[in-house]
């Protein structure tokens, strides 16, 4: 469903809704990630948007299964939800479950989440501009971040 504004389209309104929490990654942003990372599995995906040839969907639970040994590109539910896909990735990089965790996530440094699993306790990369995820022409309502987990943790 589209808006429009003095005959001007704008976005999707799902984008500033509640409508959904699924945020499929532009291809060309993974793209760029994956030449650097060279991802195994995409832990949260639909046959429709999986970036890995290995990957789990609602279905299939992946905070239910095991990411060992797996290079993982996450780009989690942005909904509820969202602390549980990051504590996931917390947990597997520091118990030696995944080699590495790439999580592409709003850039929201106000929540529990981002304390306790990601500020100052691995690499950040806040996202310069806004993506257009799902193929959108117009940019997310909100700033992204990509944090790499690379399992180096003290705590």
């Amino acid at each position: 469903m589209q808006t429009s504004i003095g005959g001007a389209t704008m976005i999707n309104d799902a984008m500033f809704s509640s409508n959904t929490n699924e945020w499929a990654t532009p291809q060309a942003f993974f793209n760029e990630l994956d030449k650097e990372f060279d991802f195994t599995l995409d832990p949260c995906a639909t046959p429709q948007n999986a970036k890995c040839a290995r990957y789990f969907t609602k279905e299939i639970d992946g905070l239910a299964q095991s990411w060992r040994g797996e290079v993982v590109f996450c780009n989690p539910p942005y909904g509820r939800d969202i602390s549980k896909w990051v504590a996931k990735a917390y947990a597997e990089t520091l118990s030696g479950g995944a080699k590495l965790v790439v999580l592409l996530i709003p850039a929201r440094t106000d929540t529990a989440y981002f304390h306790d699993y990601i500020y100052k306790k691995h690499e950040i990369r806040f996202v310069r501009g806004r993506l257009h995820f799902n193929e959108s022409k117009c940019g997310a309502p909100f700033p992204s971040m990509v944090v790499v987990m690379r399992g180096y943790n003290d705590d």
